[in-house]
């Protein structure tokens, strides 16, 4: 097999392993498993409830995974399930669950902000904007294969 990698896609594949195993670092630190980690954030990230179908494309986290982590969550008085309509659930933090992502996940959501604070404005502009055209392009090549 043929190594077609460019150096700078190895980098940034190099990169992007590092960032993933530093969050698996925190999961590690907080005592809760990734995927726990990845949905209390993005519920946090968006106040104390988010959809759950929306947790699925903003974690990035599969539809499976999502919801045995939910149901744990949900045995563990950190979550509860609240529908919206006849299809579509919300994900809403107990008590429990405000107090859990105090100590996890918002601890991770300040020190990305920190982060991102001590860089200029035009900086994070410049970094979200090649992430999102990135992603674009990316989404593109995958539908064409």
């Amino acid at each position: 097999m043929k190594n077609n990698s460019s150096k700078e896609m190895k980098r940034y594949n190099h990169l992007h392993g590092e960032i993933e195993a530093t969050y698996h670092d925190a999961s590690l630190k907080f005592s809760v498993s990734d995927s726990k980690l990845k949905i209390l954030y993005t519920i946090c990230s968006f106040g104390e409830s988010f959809l759950l179908n929306d947790i699925c494309r903003y974690s990035g986290l599969s539809k499976q995974t999502v919801n045995s982590a939910v149901r744990n969550l949900e045995s563990e008085d950190i979550i509860y399930l609240e529908a919206v309509d006849g299809k579509s659930k919300r994900v809403c933090l107990t008590e429990k669950g405000k107090q859990v992502t105090e100590k996890t996940a918002y601890l991770l959501i300040q020190a990305e902000n920190t982060i991102f604070d001590s860089w200029s404005t035009e900086d994070v502009q410049k970094y979200l904007e090649l992430t999102e055209r990135f992603l674009i392009s990316l989404k593109e090549k995958v539908e064409q294969m």
